[in-house]
């Protein structure tokens, strides 16, 4: 389905993240002729306005687009490491940070401005698309809170715009308990499902009822879960040592902790069954070697247009006609300076249901990247590159070579083992940049059907008839035995190198590990890795953890040699310029083991308890004291960090 032209005109003039917008933008009066008196009256103004506050993750820029946005973690690793991993070098920053408000106060400033009109039925145009721009306000104010209470924890709750008072802005800088922050986004959301349509004005590229009611399940498991996990921490509203309990304006709060979850987990379910009862998943017609982009579930990635996929709920189209593409496709077609872990590879199980380490697995071993996809699960075929997968049929087809682990840091593949997801070999670059213009998916269905079956397994302890049906539909899809109670049987949790085994330190039942497999394997690449980990508290045992890539010193060794027959790796401890980590070391590469001076992570990464949640920084405790006192500032800092610039955690 092409595009309407003046649509995508507004994704250019927009500069924002480029969604498409409403069509009649170019009839509309010059910008410097706008004015509250006349704007935010119309259909099409509420369209427009909307549009400009979309901001979600999606391809842009230079890089691997969203498929990067799990390095960092026990999935993907780049080049460097973050500083999220080395404490005392994550610090709390002397301005900024997530303690933001321009989008909230934006979107206050909507609701002000068009709710009386709303009521008094005086804003022109269809109602029904009227209704469902407002839904979307309420969508993206959710949206924003979201991403606060993911960073931050506890936050302000404000619905309207504030004056340019110090007085009026501190007090409206005071925290509210997380949970509450969570009810206040459950009940935005729920206004967005009231008032949105499944079938947006110009498609896909806008949200939907179907996206708010996905959303709202990933918010209410995503709240439910922290709440269960991080219970009994002072990273939890009411907790020993709560910052909360010492400000006086929550001195008279109080809450049922197991109520909340529950709470919460029964909003995930009912928000994800909306959608799982709606939409199916995309087909997968079994296709993986040279037929792999006739696949339906492999070309959904990747393609152009997205819309005819109903798993898709939302995805952003771009245009080479107005220059609004990415670079993503470049990347895929090297290394893109990333790379799947080995514990992310052989996490994935046989097609049989077995785990590798199963004696009756038959598992081929990984002396080379291709023997590690022999009878495995067929998502790591599709989505992890293996020599001779095509890459392009543009001007002759080309196709993978060997990792190149030596490259420069933009185009290296990091661990040897590369992502395949949302390659697709017959869009070709529009000019000399590399533009591409493959769609970007921000929301899909497959999402719903994982977050019910934790919901209902974290809140009942079992899975009741829903679960079981649509985690078969799931492994169905995936082409792995839908057995998954073979799966669990056969599961020993000791010889699994998930960091997902873990929550608060303590290893988990085998059905909840398997439930976290299932979601890690399907997701791959999407950029839910960090978030899942953060809420399940599973990063507590993260001690001097070496990222490990593909077993360069084996057979695979000899792929890298230069013209004359030599060796090209240089691992010895005192050369000049190593290129690979020591086989003294391990086996499998170590992309921090490579050289050792001024590394920090040579030793591994290392997980402070602090870092579940960001500091807030130091101007904003500055701005609400008195007299610049910053100890009686009305904001709380969080669990574990100091109110000082450039600090690092005080535990």
């Amino acid at each position: 389905m092409k595009l309407n032209m003046k649509y995508q005109l507004l994704v250019a003039l927009s500069l924002l993240i480029g969604f498409s917008g409403c069509n009649d933008y170019l009839d509309r009066e010059p910008l410097d002729k706008v004015t509250p008196e006349n704007y935010l009256k119309a259909e099409s103004d509420l369209a427009a306005y909307t549009i400009n506050r979309y901001s979600f993750p999606t391809h842009g820029g230079w890089g691997l687009g969203t498929f990067r946005n799990d390095n960092g973690t026990d999935n993907q690793a780049s080049s460097g490491a973050s500083n999220i991993w080395n404490p005392g070098q994550y610090r709390v920053g002397e301005g900024g940070g997530s303690w933001n408000f321009s989008q909230i106060r934006q979107l206050n400033y909507f609701f002000e401005q068009v709710l009386p009109r709303w009521k008094a039925d005086e804003i022109k145009g269809d109602a029904d698309n009227i209704n469902h721009y407002i839904g979307e306000a309420y969508f993206l104010r959710a949206y924003e809170y979201f991403n606060r209470i993911q960073a931050l924890g506890d936050f302000p709750i404000i619905k309207t715009t504030l004056p340019d008072k110090p007085e009026e802005l501190t007090e409206a800088s005071k925290r509210r308990p997380r949970n509450e922050v969570a009810r206040f986004i459950i009940a935005d959301l729920d206004s967005a499902i009231m008032l949105m349509k499944n079938e947006p004005p110009f498609g896909k590229n806008r949200l939907s009822k179907h996206a708010a009611q996905l959303f709202k399940s990933r918010v209410a498991l995503h709240e439910g879960t922290w709440l269960k996990y991080h219970k009994g921490t002072n990273r939890v509203p009411g907790g020993p040592g709560w910052p909360g309990a010492s400000a006086d304006y929550l001195s008279g709060f109080s809450v049922n902790i197991d109520s909340e979850i529950d709470f919460f987990l029964t909003e995930a379910m009912e928000a994800a069954k909306a959608v799982t009862d709606d939409v199916d998943l995309t087909a997968n017609n079994g296709a993986t070697d040279s037929n792999v982009h006739s696949n339906p579930y492999f070309q959904m990635f990747g393609d152009l247009d997205m819309e005819g996929y109903d798993e898709v709920l939302f995805w952003r189209g771009y245009n080479s006609e107005i220059s609004v593409g990415h670079h993503t496709m470049h990347y895929l077609r090297n290394g893109g300076n990333s790379g799947y872990t080995r514990s992310f590879v052989e996490t994935f199980l046989m097609d049989s249901g077995l785990p590798i380490y199963d004696a009756a697995s038959g598992y081929a071993g990984d002396d080379s990247i291709s023997m590690t996809q022999i009878d495995r699960d067929p998502r790591l075929k599709l989505f992890m590159k293996t020599p001779g997968d095509t890459l392009t049929n543009i001007g002759g087809m080309t196709v993978e070579e060997y990792p190149d682990i030596l490259d420069i840091a933009e185009n290296r593949y990091v661990t040897g083992y590369s992502i395949k997801k949302g390659i697709n070999p017959d869009n070709k670059f529009t000019d000399g940049a590399n533009l591409t213009t493959t769609g970007s998916i921000v929301f899909r269905a497959v999402e719903a059907y994982l977050n019910y079956i934790e919901a209902d397994y974290v809140k009942n302890g079992s899975l009741n008839g829903t679960s079981q049906d649509l985690w078969t539909k799931i492994r169905t899809r995936a082409g792995v035995d839908t057995d998954f109670n073979k799966t669990i049987t056969a599961t020993n949790l000791s010889l699994e190198k998930d960091w997902a085994r873990y929550s608060g330190g303590n290893m988990i039942d085998a059905t909840l590990y398997n439930i976290r497999r299932e979601r890690r394997c399907e997701l791959i690449a999407e950029g839910f890795r960090m978030m899942d980990l953060k809420r399940w508290r599973a990063l507590d045992q993260v001690q001097n953890y070496q990222i490990e890539g593909f077993k360069i010193w084996g057979p695979m060794k000899d792929w890298f040699v230069d013209d004359e027959g030599a060796s090209t790796l240089k691992a010895e401890p005192e050369s000049s310029n190593p290129n690979v980590s020591p086989e003294a070391n391990s086996m499998y590469l170590r992309p921090y083991q490579i050289r050792q001076g001024n590394n920090d992570f040579y030793n591994g990464y290392n997980w402070h308890p602090a870092h579940y949640l960001s500091p807030i920084a130091y101007e904003h405790f500055l701005i609400t004291s008195q007299g610049g006192d910053v100890s009686t500032s009305v904001i709380y800092q969080n669990p574990g960090w100091p109110v000082e610039a450039g600090a690092g955690p005080t535990e």
